[in-house]
């Protein structure tokens, strides 16, 4: 059974060498701080020791050799200061020239490691004025306690079973199966975590970090679901705030219906546009006619839903993993002939494409392991976001599913549909959609794309509405922007924004 996920296609691609890192150093707290919150100055005030790498990250996060690494300490219950406390990894690449301050970074997810996003920037002016930093939040990749519900032949497991039957057998099969995950995410990780893992805690270690990193005000770069952080973070702390970057937003104000059906009609549009890209050619595997794209995709994938299809990794491809790595692909027009390839091999019988692809998104590395990204990200959205148990909203979100993403309908819509994960989940919600609030909030930027599958342009209008930013405009197919697209319209407004607090301008499209 497939679980919806949204994770940045960003946090899973980059791609420098790893290495170990410098030698310690500890960063001094400047007097012009901010005093810090009441009960927390032991947090704000303890110091930030930069060292080696080494124990740090995994091979998928790439870090250079001039990364540093350090671990804070944050209390995992900020109303219990003298409680239980976690650590949040972080990673710093020094700033080379006259710097301004650190520029903290978040790739997305929720449930993405962040650590590699100092390799954002480089051969640019950030480079030289900020000491680029990235973290992994709470219960995520390097950070401690983190955050674990299955092993890797468990997770192995469940991606290879077929999609759900929505009979009533299959409903409740489905449902039992959510109920075992959230008692091995409650058994494994503990609920006292489990309860405070998402945005509202993770803003305020941001704020911490801050602090330690000996910045006055926060400079911050954040993508897809870091903009929800961003922008949780402008509204609790306005007046730390120096600058916001939000590229891909997701707009807190949406429930998770909205957010569901906006994302599936993203991904439908991107589709359509790689299935005419590909029409123009003679042998694309979903043939020369753009209007039978969804027909001849869905008579690709159909016989796996009983049948993987053959692989040299003896799990073969699965119908949920063909589907994972088809909207893996379809996170940027940079994949599309990746796409190509694996639909063209499926064609043929075989899925070894598609299969790492779905590896990729997964967060499966070669040695059979997982990062823990997808069992964050299932933790961190089931406590952001409210649940959902009525029946009938859930059977009439699966049918508007449908409508709103033809290609990944599989024709088996019965009117009714499993309650999702988050319903069974053993600790509460900890926050309820709203529009944001910031009063005083300095001027701050969103960047948006016209065509973003997972996080669609409307999202961003309507983010940058309630923030009062300036928007940026992108014209493409793709998931998020600024500084990962190589477009210099985009880039140098966002660098501009950023070094010199220069707003783009009102209407600014690139």
């Amino acid at each position: 059974m497939q679980r919806g996920r949204l994770v940045v296609l960003f946090g899973a691609l980059c791609a420098l060498i790893v290495s170990g890192c410098t030698s310690a150093e500890t960063s001094a707290p400047r007097a012009d701080l901010p005093p810090p919150p009441d009960g927390l100055s032991k947090f704000y005030s303890q110091p930030l020791e930069w060292g080696s790498c080494e124990g740090f990250g995994s091979p998928e996060d790439r870090l250079p050799p001039k990364t540093e690494c350090a671990r804070i300490t944050v209390p995992v219950d900020y109303a219990r200061p003298d409680g239980p406390t976690a650590q949040i990894a972080m990673s710093r690449i020094p700033a080379t020239g006259d710097k301004i301050g650190s520029l903290l970074m978040n790739p997305g997810g929720p449930g993405v490691s962040g650590l590699s996003m100092v390799t954002v920037g480089n051969r640019t002016e950030l480079a030289d004025r900020f000491d680029r930093v990235g973290f992994d939040p709470r219960g995520v990749g390097s950070s401690l306690p983190a955050i674990v519900c299955l092993t890797p032949q468990e997770a192995d497991s469940e991606r290879a079973e077929p999609p759900t039957d929505n009979t009533p057998a299959g409903i409740a099969e489905a449902e039992a199966e959510n109920r075992e995950y959230a008692d091995r995410c409650a058994q494994r990780t503990g609920t006292e975590l489990l309860t405070h893992v998402g945005t509202r805690e993770v803003v305020q270690d941001m704020d911490v970090m801050r602090a330690v990193l000996g910045d006055p005000k926060l400079s911050y770069l954040g993508y897809s679901y870091g903009t929800r952080l961003g922008a949780a973070y402008a509204e609790k702390f306005p007046q730390n705030v120096r600058a916001l970057v939000l590229d891909g937003a997701v707009d807190s104000s949406q429930d998770p219906v909205q957010e569901s059906l906006r994302q599936a009609a993203g991904f439908q549009g991107v589709f359509n546009a790689y299935a005419a890209e590909c029409a123009q050619t003679a042998d694309c595997p979903l043939g020369t006619d753009p209007a039978q794209s969804v027909a001849r995709f869905r008579a690709l994938v159909a016989p796996l839903e009983t049948t993987p299809a053959a692989t040299t990794d003896p799990r073969g491809l699965s119908y949920g993993d063909a589907i994972t790595g088809v909207q893996q692909a379809l996170y940027s027009d940079e994949l599309w002939s990746i796409l190509t390839q694996g639909l063209t091999e499926l064609r043929d019988g075989r899925g070894d494409t598609l299969l790492q692809l779905a590896d990729m998104y997964d967060g499966r590395r070669e040695d059979g392991t997982y990062a823990n990204t997808q069992d964050a990200f299932n933790a961190i959205r089931c406590v952001d976001d409210p649940r959902i148990t009525d029946p009938a909203v859930v059977a009439r979100q699966d049918a508007e599913y449908r409508k709103a993403a033809p290609f990944l309908d599989d024709g088996k819509g019965t009117g009714a549909a499993p309650l999702e994960l988050c319903a069974a989940w053993p600790v509460p919600n900890t926050s309820t959609p709203h529009r944001v609030s910031a009063p005083g909030l300095p001027t701050t930027v969103v960047v948006s794309t016209t065509d973003d599958p997972a996080t669609p342009y409307q999202a961003g209008v309507d983010l940058a509405a309630q923030l009062g930013a300036e928007l940026i405009t992108f014209r493409g197919n793709r998931h998020t922007a600024a500084l990962v697209a190589g477009d210099r319209c985009v880039d140098d407004a966002v660098i501009d924004y950023l070094v010199d607090l220069a707003a783009p301008g009102v209407g600014l499209t690139c």
